[in-house]
């Protein structure tokens, strides 16, 4: 049973982690972990759809949307519709999402990635198999999920939204 309670400690520590680094940056930023992810993403493109921005974030072009209606209510993105085919529309950052980006803490999945990038192969392998098979076991392996270190749904409001009583929906 000692073992069992190991990997309920460690798990708890993950979860626990991601939950402070939520707030964290909700009470620095006013966004939550995807918001952020969104605009990180957008940063690194020149001109992207909706469509384009979902698939290189891993969710569903409806929860993309969802996150850019809040942060289009922030005045963080403006969207425009395509002038050749307007089926296609364009999301573009504003200056003051440049500014939240340049002060913005680090993702909490950059320190992860950069030193599970530092692992050898063997090292590597045998995380993603352990943490494979522990989503297995509590039937969690075919739940949707991005890959962004965040709690709750991705499309929330951030919790400063929420202490407010805000409803963005």
């Amino acid at each position: 049973m000692e073992r069992v309670n190991e990997v309920l400690v460690a798990l708890r520590r993950i979860i626990r982690a991601t939950d402070l680094y939520s707030k964290h940056l909700a009470k620095n930023t006013g966004l939550t972990a995807p918001q952020m992810l969104l605009l990180q993403t957008l940063r690194n493109q020149s001109e992207v759809t909706v469509g384009v921005l979902a698939k290189e974030m891993s969710l569903s072009q409806a929860t993309v949307t969802t996150i850019l209606d809040r942060l289009e209510k922030k005045i963080l993105v403006t969207r425009e519709r395509s002038t050749s085919d307007r089926r296609k529309v364009f999301v573009h950052l504003t200056d003051s999402a440049l500014t939240i980006l340049k002060d913005a803490p680090l993702p909490l999945q950059d320190q992860l990635t950069r030193q599970f990038n530092d692992l050898q192969d063997w090292e590597q392998l045998m995380i993603i198999s352990s943490l494979s098979r522990i989503a297995q076991m509590m039937d969690a392996q075919h739940i949707d999920a991005a890959p962004v270190l965040d709690v709750g749904m991705l499309d929330r409001q951030s919790s400063t939204e929420e202490d407010k009583g805000t409803q963005l929906l």
